[in-house]
């Protein structure tokens, strides 16, 4: 049986409904299952002049190419480039309904277009992103990884002042993120015994203490601790040199200390395929790597590509993760 993949449009307002109909033209070595508002993709799909072929979930096909899709119905028709936080509700609900088969072990995995923050926290939800929003509800921490065909950069700090990064870089929290990047690459990429390259705060990764002492202080003894029981770690390494080619080839994972210091080198290398994926979960959770791009919304332009690329990695580490258990 092939892998079964919740697919989250995101905001109805943006180019995620588009994207989803991209996909719907394309055959995957994946059953996906929308959840999500079913009008929205209908208009989508007359602006792309494209075919749209759904049918409710647990009912068989009658179209080539057909979805299905767990209708969750937006009480405000969407308008393209207009989001409207009356639907806010709803959009949360499609979130949280697709999470829970993917806990629940009905589906295997998910994949999530783009939502618009600032809209979701207009409709009187508190919302600091949807991967915080998956594990408070699976009850798990979790670590942000960025992958494309060339690297791999999980994040110690996300989004946080960077005045803010040097005093979360404690012990404990790096531990925490290594055993879940470690435990995933295991699990879910079927690695057996990663290597991962630990960046360091500071230029030169401190250079002997002259340029910060997190390295000597907390890095240093940490990753000498977690090598201590089996984990293959390089560094603390200069972060201005860690990208070369050469390099990378010897790591299947980079550890950066905060979000500019890793993501400007793998979006340079290539933002089109990249994807985002939340590590720690009880599932794999693959995530566009793009905004909701309000200007393109109904106009045709919108690049499916990190959409494509999102459901393969998920259909990968599905099977994958099956395949472990």
């Amino acid at each position: 049986m092939p892998p079964r993949l919740a697919l989250l449009p995101g905001e109805p307002a943006g180019i995620g409904p588009e994207l989803v109909v991209h996909a719907a033209q394309h055959d995957w070595a994946a059953q996906l299952v929308i959840f999500g508002d079913a009008a929205s993709l209908q208009r989508a799909a007359q602006a792309l002049g494209l075919p749209l072929h759904l049918h409710p979930y647990g009912a068989a096909p009658h179209h080539p190419r057909s979805l299905a899709i767990v209708d969750i119905p937006h009480p405000v028709a969407t308008r393209f480039g207009h989001p409207n936080p009356a639907n806010t509700t709803s959009l949360i609900a499609a979130i949280s309904r697709a999470a829970r088969a993917c806990i629940d072990g009905e589906l295997d995995g998910l994949v999530t277009g783009p939502v618009h923050k600032a809209v979701i926290n207009a409709g009187g939800i508190t919302f600091t992103g949807m991967t915080g929003l998956l594990a408070d509800q699976a009850d798990c921490d979790v670590v942000m990884m960025l992958a494309n065909s060339q690297m791999r950069v999980a994040l110690q700090t996300v989004h946080m002042p960077l005045r803010e990064v040097a005093a979360a870089i404690t012990p404990e929290a790096v531990v925490r993120t290594l055993r879940i990047v470690d435990t995933a690459l295991r699990t879910q990429f079927g690695i057996p015994a990663p290597t991962i390259a630990v960046l360091g705060l500071n230029p030169h990764a401190g250079e002997d203490g002259h340029l910060g002492r997190e390295e000597l202080d907390i890095l240093i003894p940490t990753l000498d601790h977690l090598r201590s029981e089996g984990m293959h770690l390089i560094g603390p390494l200069p972060a201005d040199t860690a990208f070369l080619p050469d390099k990378l080839r010897g790591f299947d994972a980079v550890l950066a200390m905060y979000h500019d210091q890793g993501l400007p080198v793998l979006k340079h290398a290539d933002f089109t395929h990249a994807v985002n994926i939340s590590l720690g979960l009880p599932y794999p959770r693959v995530a566009v790597d793009h905004g909701t791009a309000l200007e393109l919304a109904g106009t045709g332009k919108a690049d499916p590509s990190s959409l494509y690329a999102a459901i393969r990695t998920c259909t990968q580490l599905a099977t994958t993760g099956r395949a472990a258990r």
